[in-house]
């Protein structure tokens, strides 16, 4: 079962990065993020990438320019996550054949990153825009738009989130810390997909 949880791996380093991503899989988080202001990102997506790949989506977040889109595709990236709606950045992850989730919060924002090509909108932070901005802006967003929270968004609150029409979720410090052993972290992640799945269940 796939679900539509980003795990933000900040601050990860390439000797443990397979580790953790391999409790994440297992415990059901299949889509992987590692943020380029992380200790040898590319390193840690490649390592993930290789062994993975078939199995969950790799990719970077905290993507700002288009070299770094082209670093993560050479690295075995999937899926570029920005905190920004740039559309030099959306168009190049396109073109590299990557999926691209655009950081937005504005109605403005969101459809000038869907025109550039977005597969999927990051409302971030959501906990600025909260719940009730968050319905006003799906009332007039495409049908189907994926729209993922983060920032605020965690396991206490998932059911309020689903509620307000969020299609998923990127979870960082909750799931994993710097210092954090692959135990700690699939404690954690089994936790999280446990809320999620209770939370969608509803």
């Amino acid at each position: 079962m796939s679900r539509p949880l980003i795990a933000i791996l900040r601050g990860v380093n390439p000797i443990e990065a397979k580790d953790i991503a391999a409790v994440l899989i297992e415990a059901g988080i299949t889509r992987i993020e590692v943020p380029m202001n992380s200790p040898s990102p590319l390193k840690s997506i490649e390592a993930m990438a290789k062994a993975f790949g078939d199995d969950a989506q790799i990719g970077a977040g905290t993507v700002i320019t288009v070299e770094t889109v082209l670093d993560v595709a050479k690295a075995g990236g999937k899926l570029i996550v920005s905190p920004n709606a740039d559309p030099k950045v959306i168009v190049a992850t396109k073109l590299a054949g990557l999926d691209s989730f655009p950081g937005v919060m504005t109605p403005t924002e969101c459809f000038a990153a869907l025109g550039a090509g977005a597969d999927g909108l990051k409302i971030f932070p959501a906990s600025l825009l909260g719940l009730d901005g968050l319905r006003a802006i799906r009332a007039v967003l495409p049908i189907g738009t994926q729209v993922y929270a983060v920032g605020g968004a965690d396991h206490t609150n998932f059911a309020e989130w689903i509620g307000a029409s969020a299609n998923g979720f990127g979870i960082g410090s909750a799931l994993y810390k710097p210092g954090f052993t692959p135990a700690e972290v699939a404690t954690r992640a089994k936790a999280m997909v446990q809320a999620y799945d209770k939370a969608k269940l509803g």
